[in-house]
């Protein structure tokens, strides 16, 4: 494998569990009487995430000079 598909399938990976925590997130605000600091991790950690798929598209994203 290219690091490029290598990058695509990481990409695929982070984006599925960005989704999933997603999910989670709003399961737990859905029950209310949930531990806000629980929460308050699970969000750092989907922020995370963002930031590292945010990474792996802008290393996918060919330069274009103007």
């Amino acid at each position: 494998m290219s690091h490029d598909e290598v990058q695509r399938v990481k990409l695929e990976v982070l984006r599925e569990e960005h989704r999933d925590l997603d999910q989670a997130i709003h399961a737990l605000q859905e029950r209310g009487r949930t531990d806000q600091l629980t929460i308050r991790r699970l969000k750092t950690k989907k922020l995370r995430l963002k930031d590292q798929i945010a990474a792996i598209e802008d290393d996918l994203t060919p330069d274009i000079i103007a």
